[in-house]
């Protein structure tokens, strides 16, 4: 029986409400009109400040890249100056071509050993030549063997500063001299700082006794208001970057007021109007929110998705159906429960304290995979969604997981890997099939001179036998040559053996060189049949990759097979090979050049797709397959077009110690 007081009972406490609101509006009314302008016009100067920050940083990292670009350059000149100097004018040519693409750059040098110009372009050298700063700048590169930049000098009113870059050459571990690159400080700022910022903010270089070397002022001196310091961070060099905003504090903008009056007004009128219905829209609320609730209990346990919630503590506050099921067991044995949890796997606890740390810290892995184990035993991959869970007001109040059971797409990523080793397989087998005829020739040759090498050895042994004295010497060197030839026959069985047999796909430390090595005698087998001459550009420092040996050697097979019958036509004297490698801070690469007849645009398109081939006789798995398998390994496969003629295809990967790399500098490039 329904209390008839009921509603007069909740009429009669809310009255009070009704003269509380527009007081409070009012108050809050009066406090706005104190706190909003000034707020304001703190928030706008925060976003100045910070904003000049931002862009700083970006001017430094902008000045920095153009540094590293000549860098790079010097690192490449260099090293060609090492393999083999240039003729004068060629040398001349590219120093030309590098003050053309870096105009700050004002003076080159190219010293000997014992400190002798070799070469010179741009400004002459000061009469007392290197400052002493200079001298020692190239003494530490020496030993630290790394280029290093000097302290900027000869600023003064009239001039701006310059700064010298040493970079020490070295030739098998040996000191050989030194590229000096002399920077206008100056040119660097106006060349690199774009206008906008330079319209907006002074700009000045200061040197370690924050003394300015070079500035840059397109609109006029800064204000003092917003400021910020950057160090450029050059080795041996402590310049630093000083921005200065030529704008002023901001303004208290009067429309700011005129409509805070005005929106506050509204809202105040619009609650007074709002007011008498607030009881029956309560009542209607409260009826609408059961009905929520049913609709809400009956989806939810009708979902095949897990759903749990946590409070900030991590403490099981909601559990759906379908969670229950995933982890087998009851709702009451899991809400309140705070980590360890029951479900947890013993393999994973580690995984689970960590992730469910950084959810203490209010920080959350919005999507990430796992494991759960039943009460059963049974482990379940799941892949769980977390998001912050918000209350009315707009607090977060916990945590809110949707948990998929993903064991069906476990399998069936199991199968495709399987199906696709054994793709893998059959591709090696075609392979294999193809160079068969390569093969036998090739075991003919070390057989035939086996057996005339061991013909040659009983022949001597039964002269000596009729008398005839035995010379040793002969007779070794008989043996000698077919056990060469016995081994040369036995590693190309090996080289084929170790290409075929299937196993499991197996990552370890894995060097570049030793994966050409492996299949050298195979690719070696190709290019003799089809006149072709093989190339080989193997840096000897090459970093090490985290990979599968087997699959890296099918990979290379199949680039240096298509590259060899793409050359099918050309006269023998142009079917030349290459196969180059090279290394960056983050990855290793692999390049196989032909000069055959290239790729046209519309194979290009679908040069990488299952099934497509312009051969005949193709499947059109192999590109495919090549592809599938550097990805595994997290790395790209390109192409493009060789300029001299062919096509270049290039495997990238990971190298091994990409952290470490990461922060190293001038690593050498591909040549």
């Amino acid at each position: 029986m329904k209390n008839p007081f009921r509603l007069p009972r909740r009429a009669s406490l809310s009255r009070p409400w009704r003269w509380l609101v527009p007081l409070l509006l009012v108050l809050l009314f009066l406090a706005v009109l104190l706190w909003l302008p000034w707020q304001a016009r703190q928030m706008e100067a925060n976003e100045r400040q910070e904003q000049l920050i931002a862009d700083t940083l970006w001017v430094e990292q902008t000045l920095r890249f153009e540094l590293a670009r000549s860098e790079e350059a010097l690192a490449v000149l260099g090293a060609d100056l090492l393999v083999k100097p240039p003729a004068p004018e060629q040398l001349q040519a590219r120093l030309d071509q590098m003050f053309k693409n870096g105009h700050e750059l004002r003076r080159v040098l190219w010293l000997g050993s014992d400190g002798a110009t070799l070469a010179h372009h741009g400004l002459e050298l000061p009469p007392g030549g290197l400052a002493s700063v200079g001298a020692d700048a190239m003494e530490m590169a020496r030993l630290t063997r790394a280029g290093r930049y000097t302290e900027p000098y000869g600023a003064s009113a009239h001039a701006p500063g310059m700064i010298d870059y040493y970079l020490p050459l070295f030739r098998r571990g040996e000191y050989a001299g030194a590229l000096v690159a002399s920077y206008s400080l100056k040119v660097l700022l106006d060349e690199t700082v774009p206008w906008w910022f330079a319209q907006d903010n002074a700009l000045a270089l200061l040197d370690r006794d924050d003394e300015p070397v070079a500035a840059r002022a397109d609109g006029g001196p800064g204000r003092g208001v917003y400021t910020h310091r950057r160090a450029l961070d050059l080795p041996g060099s402590s310049i630093v970057l000083a921005t200065d905003s030529v704008k002023g504090s901001p303004r208290l903008l009067p429309n700011l007021l005129v409509g805070s009056v005005i929106v506050l007004a509204l809202g105040l009128l619009i609650s007074l109007m709002s007011l008498w219905r607030h009881i029956s829209r309560t009542l209607a609320a409260e009826s609408a929110l059961r009905q929520q609730m049913a609709f809400r209990t009956a989806m939810e346990n009708s979902l095949l998705t897990g759903l749990r919630a946590r409070d900030l503590e991590g403490r099981v506050t909601y559990v759906n159906k379908a969670f229950c099921q995933i982890v087998g067991l009851p709702a009451e044995e899991l809400l309140g429960k705070k980590p360890p949890m029951p479900y947890w796997a013993p393999e994973a606890t580690l995984d689970y304290e960590e992730r469910f740390a950084k959810i203490l810290a209010g920080t959350v892995t919005p999507q990430f995979e796992t494991v759960f184990q039943r009460a059963d035993g049974v482990r379940v991959p799941v892949l769980v969604f977390e998001a912050p869970l918000v209350d009315s007001r707009g607090n977060q109040t916990g945590w809110m997981s949707s948990i998929l059971d993903i064991t069906d797409r476990k399998k069936a990523e199991e199968l495709n890997r399987q199906q696709q080793e054994k793709l893998e397989a059959s591709a090696r087998l075609a392979t294999m099939g193809e160079i068969s005829s390569m093969l036998a020739h090739e075991l003919n040759q070390p057989l035939a001179a086996i057996s005339s090498y061991t013909a040659g050895a009983l022949n001597v042994l039964e002269r000596a036998d009729k008398g005839v004295p035995v010379e040793p010497n002969l007779l070794r060197r008989a043996l000698e040559q077919a056990r060469q030839q016995a081994q040369r026959a036995g590693q190309i069985i090996k080289s084929v053996h170790e290409f075929v047999k299937k196993s499991e796909p197996q990552r370890e430390e894995v060097a570049i060189r030793s994966v050409v090595d492996g299949v050298r005698a195979l690719v070696e087998l190709q290019a003799r049949k089809s006149w072709v001459t093989l190339q080989f550009a193997l840096p000897p420092a090459l970093p090490t990759v985290l990979a599968d040996r087997l699959m890296l050697e099918q990979v290379l097979l199949n680039l240096t097979r298509n590259g060899i019958e793409a050359m099918a036509e050309l006269p023998p004297e142009r079917r030349i090979l290459r196969i180059a490698a090279g290394f960056d801070a983050a990855q290793v690469s692999v390049s196989v050049i032909d000069n055959g007849h290239g790729i046209p645009p519309d194979v290009a398109e679908r040069l990488f797709s299952p099934f497509f081939s312009t051969k005949a006789e193709g499947m059109g798995m192999g590109l495919s397959i090549c592809r599938t398998a550097i990805e595994f390994h997290g790395g790209t496969l390109t192409h493009a077009p060789n300029p001299g003629g062919g096509t270049v295809f290039t495997f990238s990967l990971p190298r091994r110690d990409a952290a470490a790399a990461a922060s190293a500098t001038g690593a050498p490039e591909l040549k």
